[in-house]
């Protein structure tokens, strides 16, 4: 490979991916998570020269759940961010640096890989990206495999192993590090001594995988539990907790439920992420970041597995109100549109997040029924048609107290593609059925189901994320001329986060 930079790192990484074909076997065979994903995972570790316990120095905390995961992983390295200030006159002074490990990516592959709240740049993505590369090929030249047992693992795995590398490369002695799907059988629980181990909220998700009840997946999440970690859930449904209860147990550790802290309950402190329900993410984290916090030495702060709700340091406070998690809870303003962007995909976060809009929408003083509001969606891999059904209900309840009203004046039904040109390198995704995303056959599925239950609304389908939003500003800009001059017309994008990764990337590149 003649060329090392970020583009070709990018180009690489994308041969990885597992196609649409591979993906929808896996999905109908019903055989669940993969068991031979940890020793396969362990000797891609062995080929590139790590074992387990050389990432205990990164003192990781383990993130699994359905919901809420990568949202409470960002908090929990926001206020630990704080300890890592240069200007921090703090004895001890660990964590130094703070690694994030999260999926999917919006933007960029590299926000996957984040250091101190930032993605690493182009040029390290890259060169760590190629060590990685480098090392799976001598491998493969020293111990010549099967021709049909590939020299490098699939897209998740391998960032999972460059992840670790760069943190260990960077000096990181902390590292927060969220689970893809699952967490018995996900590519990260090859991490054998976090200090803390934390289940957000579950829910129904990748059941061909996970199963389809709540504690089949419960026992799935649980799997990152470990003896000598402490173990975390936030509240969750009876059957779902004495599943995590007993699996913490088998590890010979308890489970420690944690409820939502007062601070945050009575809104004294204002959480950079402003959602009703990312209180409940904010309260574990700030649990899962005194436990690590006393583990490296900090023992002023108290310990919330004796003490339900702890006074909240100052740098606690700081964490919780700059933290910031782009496409989630994410509100934008431009000229005569507010764009409310979350990345729901599961039937309760999509219920959510309609409540969450819907809060928006009685606190804007001009959401009067002259003011468009409207949806954009896609889910392509889902029961994307569910889905709308109840986002509608969700809101149908609450955004008016008129039944007869709708909640959205116009709906738009887009695939994941950003624009004609295509997508950009970092957003390509190649694990959908492409003949269904060429045809719109979703999305005019949807756009028939949505007629159905809503005569009155305008619904559209378009081919790419840009003709969306277009057709957005076109509508606000109709209203405006009709006499709302100063209105705002209000946009609720959700349904998918490869749909948010675009819309951003839109807003963001004007």
């Amino acid at each position: 490979m003649d060329k090392r930079d970020y583009a070709a790192a990018v180009a690489a990484l994308n041969t990885l991916q597992s196609n649409f074909s591979v993906v929808d076997a896996i999905r109908k065979s019903g055989k669940g998570m993969n068991k031979l994903a940890i020793p396969e995972m362990l000797e891609w570790l062995k080929k590139i020269g790590y074992k387990p316990s050389d990432f205990d120095r990164l003192n990781p905390i383990h993130i699994a759940g359905t919901k809420g995961k990568g949202s409470t992983s960002a908090i929990i390295s926001s206020i630990l961010a704080q300890y890592s200030s240069p200007t921090t006159n703090t004895t001890p002074p660990r964590p130094s640096k703070v690694g994030l490990y999260t999926s999917p990516h919006l933007r960029f592959v590299r926000e996957r890989i984040q250091i101190n709240n930032e993605p690493i740049s182009e040029e390290k993505f890259a060169k760590y990206f190629f060590e990685i590369w480098d090392r799976l090929e001598a491998a493969a030249k020293e111990a010549p495999a099967h021709p049909d047992v590939p020299t490098k693992p699939v897209y998740f795995r391998y960032l999972t192993l460059m992840a670790l590398h760069a943190y260990l490369e960077e000096g990181v002695d902390t590292a927060v590090i969220e689970c893809g799907i699952g967490g018995e059988y996900d590519s990260t629980n090859i991490l054998s001594k976090p200090t803390v181990t934390a289940v957000t909220s579950l829910g129904i998700d990748h059941v061909a995988m996970l199963g389809s009840t709540l504690p089949e997946i419960a026992w799935h999440k649980a799997g990152i539990f470990k003896n000598g970690s402490v173990a975390l859930s936030v509240p969750q449904g009876e059957v779902a907790l004495a599943v995590l209860r007993d699996r913490a147990a088998e590890k010979g550790e308890s489970l420690h439920v944690v409820h939502m802290h007062p601070a945050l309950a009575n809104n004294e402190i204002r959480l950079g992420l402003q959602a009703e329900f990312q209180k409940i993410n904010a309260s574990v984290a700030i649990a899962a970041a005194a436990i690590h916090l006393r583990l490296l030495g900090h023992d002023d702060i108290p310990d919330p597995t004796t003490t339900e709700h702890i006074p909240l340091p100052s740098k606690f406070v700081q964490g919780l109100e700059q933290v910031r998690w782009a496409g989630r809870c994410d509100i934008r303003r431009e000229k005569n549109v507010i764009w409310h962007i979350d990345g729901a995909h599961t039937l309760e976060s999509i219920e959510v997040t309609g409540r969450w809009f819907a809060e928006q929408v009685k606190a804007t003083q001009n959401a009067g029924a002259n003011v468009p509001r409207i949806l954009i969606f896609n889910q392509q891999t889902r029961d994307a048609s569910a889905l709308a059904r109840a986002l509608y209900i969700a809101l149908q309840a609450v955004v008016t107290s008129d039944s007869s009203v709708s909640p959205f004046t116009h709906v738009i039904f887009t695939t994941n593609q950003t624009s004609n040109a295509g997508f950009k390198p970092d957003l390509v995704s190649i694990n959908t059925d492409q003949h269904e995303v060429d045809s719109l056959a979703v999305q005019n599925a949807l756009a028939r189901t949505w007629s159905e239950i809503d005569p009155s609304a305008e619904v559209c389908v378009l081919k790419t994320i840009e003709e969306a939003l277009e057709t957005v500003r076109s509508v606000a800009r109709l209203s405006n001329l009709d006499g709302a001059e100063n209105a705002e017309t209000m946009v609720l994008v959700t349904g998918s986060l490869h749909l948010v990764g675009g819309a951003i990337e839109i807003l963001e590149t004007e």
